[in-house]
């Protein structure tokens, strides 16, 4: 459902974080993240979050994919509204799924707040772990390697509502991707809009298989998810 243009929002909660405030609205049927006074996410639809999931999981059983036995692992970059998790933990095809989100407001509101409507089920999948930390941080840190890595962390590389996510992007922050890849291994990044640099940066920290997928929205240009494997 989504909000009709004249419902008024309702802030339900509001935090300081580590990276600043964030904010829990309701307008109408529907719930919003706010993060430093910008518009991040809504519960209004949630298909190109599914996208990403499903994207990652047809790439690698593509040529060049993930060849390893055993269900595959996965990695969620941001939990945001919670409909990658609950999308990839309604798949059983999936083994370990592992989110790092590094608002912990964000996973208490879906934990003992209004979001948990979406994600109630997969947060209580013994496959599921929740890592309230920041993605660069965990890449950079863990040697932890995943089948698929699948990026939704802001609106995209050309948009960023928080300038610390901007080095995800950078070549230095695919290097960490793609270190943190099984061979054969898929890299997803959910995206506001297509972006041709992007996949050039993608090609050029040593990815194959570089493409876009789109997925139509109402209004304005498509959101994508760019997707890029690892070779094997």
């Amino acid at each position: 459902m989504r909000p009709e243009p004249y419902d008024l929002p309702v802030t339900l909660d509001r935090r300081d974080g580590p990276h600043g405030e964030v904010v829990l609205r309701r307008r109408g049927g529907v719930h919003e993240i706010i993060v430093n006074g910008c518009f991040l996410m809504d519960t209004s639809d949630g298909r190109s979050e599914r996208l990403l999931i499903d994207a990652a999981f047809a790439a690698l059983g593509a040529d060049g994919g993930r060849r390893r036995a055993g269900p595959p692992s996965l990695l969620i970059g941001g939990l945001g509204a919670g409909f990658s998790l609950a999308h990839a933990a309604a798949r059983p095809g999936w083994g370990p799924i592992t989110v790092v989100e590094r608002e912990a407001a964000i996973v208490d509101w879906h934990r003992r707040g209004p979001l948990g409507e979406i994600t109630a089920a997969a947060l209580a999948d013994p496959r599921s772990v929740i890592l309230v930390t920041d993605l660069l941080t965990r890449l950079r840190d863990s040697d932890d390697r995943y089948d698929a890595l699948c990026l939704d962390i802001d609106n995209g590389p050309d948009w960023t509502v928080s300038p610390d996510n901007d080095s995800l992007y950078t070549p230095a922050g695919l290097a960490l991707c793609r270190a943190r890849l099984t061979p054969g291994g898929v890299l997803a990044v959910w995206s506001a809009k297509p972006s041709a640099a992007f996949e050039d940066s993608l090609r050029n920290a040593g990815f194959n298989g570089v493409r876009t997928e789109e997925i139509q929205v109402a209004r304005g240009v498509p959101d994508v998810v760019h997707l890029a494997v690892r070779p094997a």
